[in-house]
């Protein structure tokens, strides 16, 4: 009886309906696992590339060195990216008031506020980019246990069916149907619960680095501020 229940045998003889819900099952885990694979990764790196960044920026380097270094250092890195956008946007600015103006300050209210829709504009861009696919994380969390439980439900429903075709109610007749029927919950939870962990500990993980590029974001417009015409 307990090589019969064991969770192969009940998964080689289930229904054709609970066959497939393990398979999407496996299929929303094996997913779900890349994703998260793949996100940890990311994070990890956008975090050092951050720090090492953050580091260089604030350590008295000129801005125009900073600049030329990101592409071999940090590409395609979420602040630095940040950075390119808003300082490219204040010299494309600076040389627009050199060109037209004896002083060589920004006008203020229009070069600065082109520059801080720079960085909004290249913060979105990243934030998105960061957050590509924690949805699915979220999608596999709260779906997975029902699918689960519609499998577990119609393998109960054939479970009964036996009972009453063969007329037989004893428990070993009964505990093979409904055994196959509770795998399909178990690898409901077994696909949701890593899902819901990771897309709470991501976002919390996204939530701190938003709040950081937004910093930089300011503190980069006060510095240029400094060059702006009142």
């Amino acid at each position: 009886m307990s090589g019969e229940l064991s969770v192969w045998n009940l998964v080689m003889h289930a229904g054709p309906v609970v066959k497939v819900v393990l398979a999407l099952l496996g299929l929303l885990s094996v997913m779900s696992w890349a994703v998260i694979f793949n996100k940890w990764r990311l994070y990890r790196k956008t975090r050092r590339e951050a720090e090492e960044f953050s580091t260089a920026f604030w350590g008295g380097k000129d801005m125009d060195a900073v600049l030329a270094g990101i592409p071999q250092r940090y590409p395609d890195s979420p602040l630095p990216n940040i950075f390119q956008a808003g300082y490219r946007e204040f010299m494309r600015q600076k040389r627009d008031a050199t060109q037209t103006q004896a002083m060589r300050k920004i006008i203020a209210g229009g070069g600065l506020d082109g520059i801080r829709r720079a960085l909004d504009a290249a913060l979105s861009r990243e934030m998105e980019r960061l957050a590509r696919h924690l949805a699915f994380l979220a999608t596999v969390g709260s779906t997975s246990p029902f699918i689960g439980l519609f499998g577990t439900v119609w393998g109960i429903m054939n479970a009964f069916q036996g009972i009453a075709l063969t007329k037989n109610t004893s428990l070993a007749a009964v505990a093979p149907g409904i055994a196959e029927a509770l795998v399909a919950t178990a690898f409901g939870l077994v696909a949701a619960i890593p899902a819901v962990v990771a897309y709470n500990k991501f976002t919390a993980d996204l939530k701190r680095m938003a709040a950081n590029m937004e910093q930089f974001s300011s503190e980069f417009l006060n510095i240029v501020s400094r060059y702006v015409k009142e």
